[in-house]
């Protein structure tokens, strides 16, 4: 009885210093700074002075005005406001194939599995071991002997018998069988301080997934509305050609009938030259975009994709969103990815600071010994023992040190280029907006011109009829025609895809979208 109660005892006195091991890691604190979120910019608009409302409106058939809403609702599928169903299905192509955004998935799958291993750490560790072994024991090593054994059997060296006096070698099997623990108590919050910069290298990840979706689909939408101003531009080159070959065609039976000069028909061979010329870099951009196209559906270039595209098939939007400077840095991947890296950098001093301070851990083993398989647990058999350890570092070279310096300056560059982010962030608002503006302006002068070209031409080809002109005069006033109408398709898709530039800078819309914020 009384062994039972010293027993007891023993195992009380040595739960002590576990069990204030325990208490300090329960008690601690996370050492380092505790992040917070950086303020708001405090620009109230993106220009000195205040820009104007509403676009000018052109003649045309993109030339309404625009308006600029505060309050507009950003949908996370914006591109459906151009009402082209060719475009909605390469979108959707798109994130479903293409392969930098699968890569950016699997990242943010990699960050979250991160995380979880590292909160792991804030569990016990147990482990359990089973060791056979046959072994022959040196006789002259009789202190290592097993000895007594719960089954009454003696495993221990005997002298030799028959001769000198020596002690045979001991020949036995032996089973040894344990469940270890440890725990480290994370006193200092170290492991904390861990588990915060994963959570916030995953966050990071995460709204890189959503600037790469978005930076996606604005690749998609530049490339169909560059393949429908091509597809424009080498319709009207390919007119300008044609009249100018047959001005060249007028102008050699001229020449051949004595009306112009040898000088006047190189001009007409020139102008004609100089026009043939334009058609081949827009064919080549025309080819390169489809090829663009093809790719960004996770397509190769020998996969063709059904969608084509003109700008007469794409509609303006004309109720336009423009957030203000302090919700866009809410709103902005980009912006937030800066953030939650300068979380990680902050995070990041913590766990420096930590490792300069006492580490506390506790181990556990219980088990058993025998000879024989069965008797590891009977009387004579089971063992344990209980082993806190607490580590003070002393000397290492200033090696800790510095790294917790290290560990300030990252905090100081992540804080830099956060605020660098964010002043990028308000200019492209600020570029997109200016563009806009500029873009319905320009729209306006082209669509005029474009009118008064064709003016001209009515008027000449009016004149041609009554003989008051020849027809060269008639060719020319049609080559203006055509320059005229390029610029006109120019601006027209400057100004389409300014206006899904503005989308992209404010953010894409992604917070509105249930399926990706449910993503964790």
């Amino acid at each position: 009885m009384n062994r039972h109660k010293n027993k007891t005892q023993a195992w009380r006195r040595s739960l002590v210093p576990a069990s204030l091991i325990i208490v300090l890691a329960l008690t601690g604190c996370a050492v380092g700074p505790d992040f917070k979120t950086p303020p708001p910019p405090s620009a109230q608009r993106y220009s000195p002075r205040p820009l104007p409302d509403v676009t000018s409106t052109a003649p045309d058939a993109a030339g309404a005005a625009q308006h600029f809403d505060v309050n507009a609702y950003i949908s996370a599928q914006w591109w459906t406001l151009f009402r082209s169903k060719q475009l909605d299905t390469l979108i959707e192509k798109a994130l479903k194939s293409n392969p930098g955004l699968a890569a950016a998935q699997a990242a943010l799958k990699q960050a979250q599995e991160s995380v979880y291993a590292q909160q792991g750490y804030f569990y016990p560790t147990a482990a359990l071991s089973y060791s056979p072994s046959r072994q022959q024991l040196a006789g002259n090593m009789s202190g290592n002997a097993p000895g007594l054994q719960g089954n009454g059997t003696d495993i221990a060296p005997y002298q030799n018998p028959n001769g000198p006096p020596y002690n045979e070698p001991v020949i036995y099997t032996f089973h040894t069988a344990q469940l270890t623990v440890g725990y480290v108590p994370d006193v200092f919050g170290s492991n904390r301080r861990q588990v915060e910069s994963l959570q916030a290298q995953s966050e990071m990840q995460r709204y890189q997934l959503e600037a790469a979706r978005i930076t996606l689909v604005s690749n998609v939408v530049a490339a169909a509305l560059q393949e429908a101003s091509l597809r424009a531009q080498i319709i009207a080159t390919k007119d300008v050609i044609a009249d100018n070959v047959k001005s060249l065609e007028i102008s050699q039976r001229q020449f051949q009938l004595g009306y112009i000069m040898r000088v006047d028909l190189a001009a007409q061979e020139s102008a004609l030259a100089a026009a043939q010329q334009l058609l081949p870099p827009l064919e080549k951009q025309f080819e390169q975009t489809r090829d663009l196209i093809r790719v960004l559906v996770g397509n190769t270039p020998d996969e063709d994709v059904s969608e084509t595209f003109e700008l007469s098939d794409l509609h303006l939007p004309v109720q336009l969103p423009l957030s203000l400077p302090a919700q866009l840095v809410r709103q902005r991947p980009d912006v937030l990815a800066a953030e939650a890296q300068l979380h990680a950098a902050s995070a990041d001093v913590g766990v420096a600071v930590a490792a300069r301070l006492p580490q506390f851990s506790i181990n556990g083993a219980i088990g058993g010994e025998a000879t024989v398989f069965n008797q590891m647990f009977q009387p004579g058999g089971p063992f344990w023992s209980l082993v806190g350890n607490v580590t003070q570092p002393i000397f290492d070279g200033n090696t800790l040190l510095h790294r917790e310096r290290a560990a300030d300056q990252a905090l100081v560059q992540a804080a830099a280029q956060y605020r660098s982010t964010v002043l990028t962030a308000l200019q492209n608002v600020a570029d997109t907006l200016h563009a806009i503006q500029t873009d319905a302006n320009a729209l306006v002068a082209a669509a005029n011109a474009e009118q008064a070209a064709k003016r001209a031409l009515d008027l000449t080809r009016r004149q041609n009829e009554l003989g008051y002109v020849n027809y060269l005069a008639l060719l020319n006033a049609e080559q203006t025609y055509q320059q005229a109408a390029i610029a006109l398709v120019q601006a027209r898709a400057m100004r389409f895809g300014d206006t899904a530039a503005l989308f992209q800078a404010l953010g894409g819309g992604w917070w509105n979208d249930k399926e990706m914020v449910a993503q964790p």
